[in-house]
């Protein structure tokens, strides 16, 4: 690993994206990296085709890895991917990633820690359950936005709310409650998913919760009135994250790079439930 820490991290950055989830793990790691800015286009938050060049599917995030004294590198694509394989090389994920086994229990079917097991179950679950909601929200509601023609915004809005009702934010409340259930039961009574320590669970889990931080609200009525009130564990942990020294280092360089950081954009109160 002492070699590693020596190897050149490049990360493909596209501005609201998982990217940032990245670059704050870039960041605890301690790594020498660069980044290269893409930015989404105004008209269609789609990411730009120049990305297409970095991967065939033209996503981010992407970072690519040349080790000490070497030309040949590795190019990595899929968060959960990219966070396991940078912990598992780089000196500083020991303290990123919970103890794997109880002891006594090595190597034995169920001798993980609970720590370990949310840890492993988290990584793939950010990607394949929670962003799917978030990302769906999005588009759905883009059918309520003024880019659509005043004359069937009426009927495109309604279709849309019928979907979020329907789809959307019941699934929303699941996943929702879950994560307050985690952190109500954090091993060893921790203030993070995992634990009392941060993991790269946490820094995953970062921007779905913060792009959603101001967007639950507007899927549908909450017990209590909002969102929070009905899950004030999650709205807590959102904060706790967001001060983050790692979090408020990664944001400082973005702003250093672009000019300026944008979190993932909230949900104007005009286009919430029309």
């Amino acid at each position: 690993m002492a070699e590693a820490q020596d190897a050149h991290v490049k990360l493909y950055w596209l501005n609201k994206s998982r990217a940032q989830n990245i670059l704050w793990l870039l960041e605890e790691l301690n790594v020498k990296y660069d980044v290269e800015l893409f930015h989404r286009s105004r008209e269609t938050m789609l990411a730009p085709p120049e990305l297409t060049k970095v991967h065939p599917l033209g996503k981010s995030p992407v970072i690519e890895i040349t080790p000490p004294g070497s030309t040949d590198s590795v190019k990595l694509a899929e968060s959960g991917f990219i966070a396991q394989y940078l912990c598992d090389h780089f000196p500083e994920g020991q303290r990123l990633v919970p103890q794997k086994w109880k002891e006594g229990r090595e190597d034995q079917i169920a001798g993980e820690t609970e720590a370990w097991m949310r840890y492993q179950y988290l990584l793939h679950y950010v990607e394949g359950s929670l962003m799917p909601i978030l990302v769906m929200t999005l588009i759905i509601s883009s059918l309520k936005s003024p880019n659509v023609p005043f004359y069937v915004r009426p009927i495109t809005t309604a279709a849309a709310n019928k979907v979020i009702a329907m789809a959307v934010f019941p699934n929303a409340k699941k996943h929702l409650a879950m994560i307050e259930q985690l952190l109500e039961t954090a091993p060893d009574g921790g203030s993070y998913i995992c634990g009392k320590t941060l993991s790269a669970a946490d820094i995953l889990l970062s921007f779905a919760l913060i792009a959603g931080e101001h967007r639950f609200d507007a899927m549908g009525e909450w017990p209590g009135g909002s969102a929070k009130a009905a899950h004030p564990k999650v709205f807590e942990y959102i904060q706790r994250l967001k001060q983050e020294p790692g979090y408020k280092r990664s944001t400082d360089k973005i702003r250093e790079l672009d000019g300026e950081f944008e979190e993932p954009a909230a949900l104007k109160k005009r286009e919430s439930r029309i």
